[in-house]
């Protein structure tokens, strides 16, 4: 990607990319961000709900929208450069583009399908990630946070969704390594499972979802701004402090037990 060294820049707001930043969590974590007074890159595939996101932003902070699609690797160094040029540095990457996928039995799963969810939820993370950190090791001040969107099913799967399941577990291993390997660049990785955030992945849960028993049972959930004010917190802490893995959930859906 060709990253030099940046200049030095001397500001208590943070420049934060959100993939995913179109809906639901990102789009939250985006404007929450942007009221917290630092500067967000809102990216993903679709230009009118990026626009939607800018729209949304209520400062001090704001939010730019750079369209890419993270499954294509051309079109996130492209990302990656328009950000250092245009801001000289990243401080926080948040992985948080991803799909569900089909649910269906595993023998019924096109593979199709499973690769699209692989190259969404991990090969892209998975690219973003190593374009960051070509970003994070060489900027001054050096180091940079990168948060990855994980989901309780990074530890308990849903019934038929093996895809999305897999994708997730690997997502463990991609934080693991990323905050092994940051530690010698002050680069903190960590990773957020969330449980039934109330966007338009999840429309369907609070009416009824597939339970491990085979019943089909409502389950509540909590509001995507809850979710953004713990990555608010989180990007604000010192690179010295590290969350390696922090889980929110709806405190009476069935995760806990779950199976």
């Amino acid at each position: 990607m060709g990253v030099n060294h940046y200049p030095r820049v001397v500001s208590t707001s943070k420049i934060v990319l959100v993939t995913g930043a179109g809906s639901g969590i990102g789009r939250a974590i985006a404007v929450a961000l942007s009221a917290a007074g630092h500067q967000v890159v809102a990216a993903g595939r679709t230009a009118a709900t990026l626009d939607e996101t800018v729209a949304a932003a209520s400062g001090p902070g704001s939010i730019v929208a750079l369209p890419a699609d993270v499954t294509d690797p051309d079109a996130v160094q492209a990302l990656f450069e328009q950000v250092t040029e245009r801001w000289g540095r990243l401080d926080v990457l948040v992985n948080n583009a991803g799909i569900f996928g089909p649910t269906l039995p595993i023998d019924e799963v096109p593979v199709a399908d499973w690769r699209r969810v692989i190259d969404t939820n991990l090969t892209g993370a998975f690219l973003c990630a190593q374009a960051a950190f070509r970003v994070m090791k060489r900027q001054d001040p050096r180091g940079g946070r990168i948060i990855n969107n994980g989901s309780l099913s990074a530890h308990v799967p849903r019934p038929e969704t093996v895809a999305y399941a897999a994708s997730k577990h690997a997502i463990t291993g991609l934080t693991k390594s990323l905050s092994l390997e940051g530690r010698a660049y002050d680069i903190a990785a960590g990773q957020i499972d969330i449980g039934n955030a109330a966007t338009e992945l999840t429309a369907g849960i609070a009416s009824g979802s597939l339970q491990a028993d085979g019943a089909i049972r409502p389950e509540p959930t909590i509001a995507a701004d809850d979710v953004a004010r713990l990555v608010v917190q989180t990007i604000e802490l010192p690179l010295s402090t590290n969350v390696p893995f922090l889980t929110v959930m709806a405190n009476a859906m069935p995760y806990i037990g779950r199976g």
